[in-house]
């Protein structure tokens, strides 16, 4: 057995004179003769040799680990400035026999069919054992005053606690170790096999891997192995049972003692002994405790999987739904607003009626291809080359709208009484072309739903679609900005639906929406302010940047 010495120099850094920046002579400013007025043999009573019997003259009285509070290693800043502080010894033994970050993680108990596996191992494994000693029997017979019985029996007893080794790995580690040393003064012969030792080393591996209770653990394995030292350091000193079995051996000539060196190498053998079956149990457990972090981190991954596709599918929802809005809502207050007409001058002006259910024909069939395309594209996202609705791909179906058909979105409307003046302002000329068209085709569907809103929700008879690009501070923009001159109409209260719509697909982009009452005027202001990313837009931008209607 060893004794770790108390002033290890590895642990006690302030004992040697090479370590504690505080002792030497010619590094201490406190110690030294000629430079600390306060450590002269005249003129401090308590330093000089004749006045302090404490105080050798190899030692300082302030340097004592328990007396100065200057000296300790995580205290002194004169000790190393750009090293970090050494944890406690204690800190440092559990970090390494358990686990720095979860030295307290309690593996999970052995399955039914890991408990079932144990108990057929050690069937096979006495099997085995049995096998072995009966061919030790027959080769080498029994040693002086053994019996057989004695001899098979230590066999067996020390391998069936084996059946437990997992479930129950602290009482195995135990009373394995009990019978460990009685059976070897019972049967000398069984305690000398493979099999015999090969047991008691599974029982101390199993102990430290799979034990719950890692506390209770460490000091079971250091009351097991202190018990083991004091059995050999007996059997040395007191019993004599290694000097008998060496004078067996007869006088050996050897350039060291007989008896010392037989106590070195038997020291030396359960050392690694002892020594493997921790190590071995120690990598088992710190295994399953990485395969635990593996599968938790998994876990925490298919999650995070699972939520960003039902976000995923969240967002998909609702854009199909913003999309619908537009197109159902637009299509069909047109329709609304054109029946309406067409009742009230069918008798009296059948011209005006025609011309009114040829504009319902022409939204409805507008309608119904949007639609159509909006499907055909959900049908055939994830399959390349899909069939679109009308029987080609889904690549070959219509552009998105853009920034270029506001100006045919207005002259419907113009069709349907309200007047609408499309304008644009660029900054550098240019810009609006250079629009990407993700952005081309929100910014068309903001001014189709505001148009819209116009139209259901106002009395006035004229509005205008503003688009502009400009450079601030924080890089260039696109705003769209729509105008109106109404008053509320009565009875026309929305959902709210397609403001907040409007809303999310300016937010998509980064932008900001303002949207209600004019100041100081009547009617209705919709803006929508966009950034763009930098070269995106004027003379600087890239040539291979898709034009606002060229999806």
């Amino acid at each position: 057995m060893h004794t770790r010495p108390t002033t290890d120099p590895d642990t006690v850094p302030h004992a040697g004179p090479d370590t504690d920046p505080h002792m030497g002579a010619d590094t201490d400013p406190h110690v030294g003769a000629d430079t600390d007025p306060h450590v002269g043999a005249d003129t401090d009573p308590h330093v000089g040799a004749d006045t302090d019997p404490h105080v050798g003259a190899d030692t300082d009285p302030h340097v004592g680990a328990d007396t100065d509070p200057h000296v300790g290693a995580d205290t002194d800043p004169h000790v190393g400035a750009g090293a970090a502080p050494r944890a406690p010894l204690a800190a440092r033994v559990s970090a390494w026999l358990n686990d720095p970050e979860d030295p307290f993680w309690s593996r999970p108990a052995p399955t039914a069919a890991q408990r079932r596996n144990d108990v057929l191992a050690a069937l096979g494994f006495l099997l085995v054992a049995l096998l072995a000693s009966v061919l030790v029997h027959s080769y080498a017979g029994l040693a002086e005053g053994d019996e057989p019985w004695r001899f098979y029996l230590s066999t067996v007893l020390i391998v069936v606690p084996l059946a437990l080794r997992r479930r129950f790995p602290l009482p195995v580690v135990v009373a394995s170790s009990a019978l460990f040393l009685g059976l070897t003064y019972a049967s000398p012969t069984a305690a000398m096999t493979l099999p015999f030792q090969g047991a008691y080393f599974a029982a101390l591996y199993a102990a430290v891997a799979w034990s719950r209770d890692r506390q209770a653990l460490w000091v079971a394995m250091s009351v097991v192995v202190g018990t083991m030292g004091l059995w050999l350091l007996g059997a040395f000193t007191i019993t004599n049972a290694y000097a008998e079995f060496l004078t067996g051996l007869g006088e050996v000539d050897g350039p060291l003692p007989q008896l010392p060196s037989y106590a070195v190498f038997t020291l030396l053998v359960n050392a690694v002994y002892f020594g493997g079956a921790v190590l071995t149990g120690r990598a088992s457990w710190r295994a399953a405790l990485q395969q635990h972090r593996l599968a938790a981190q998994a876990q925490r991954i298919r999650e995070q999987s699972a939520e960003i596709a039902r976000r995923a599918v969240v967002d998909e929802r609702l854009r199909i739904a913003r999309e619908l809005h537009d197109v159902v809502a637009h299509h069909v207050s047109v329709i609304g607003i054109q029946a309406g007409a067409a009742r009230k001058v069918l008798d009296r002006d059948p011209a005006a009626a025609a011309t009114a259910l040829r504009t319902i024909e022409a939204s409805s069939r507008t309608a119904v291809g949007e639609m159509r395309q909006l499907l055909g594209v959900l049908r055939a996202e994830g399959e390349e080359g899909a069939q679109g609705p009308s029987g080609g791909t889904a690549a070959a179906r219509r552009p998105d709208p853009g920034l270029a058909d506001i100006a045919a979105l207005a002259r419907r409307h113009a069709d349907n009484g309200l007047a609408v003046d499309v304008r644009t302002v660029e900054d550098v000329p240019g810009d609006l072309d250079r629009i990407p068209p993700a952005l081309g085709l929100s910014a068309f569907r903001c001014a189709q739903e505001s148009l819209s809103n116009v139209i259901r929700h106002s009395t006035a008879t004229t509005a205008s679609v503003t688009l502009r690009t400009g450079r601030g501070p924080e890089g260039p923009w696109f705003e769209l900005e729509v105008l109106d001159d109404g008053s509320p109409r009565r009875g026309t209260a929305g959902t709210g639906f397609g403001l907040r719509g409007l809303r999310e697909r300016v937010r998509l982009h980064g932008g900001e929406a303002e949207i209600g009452p004019r100041s100081g005027r009547p009617g209705w202001r919709v803006r929508a302010r966009c950034p763009l990313p930098p070269g995106g837009t004027g003379e600087d931008a890239p040539d291979g940047v898709l034009r606002g209607s060229e999806a």
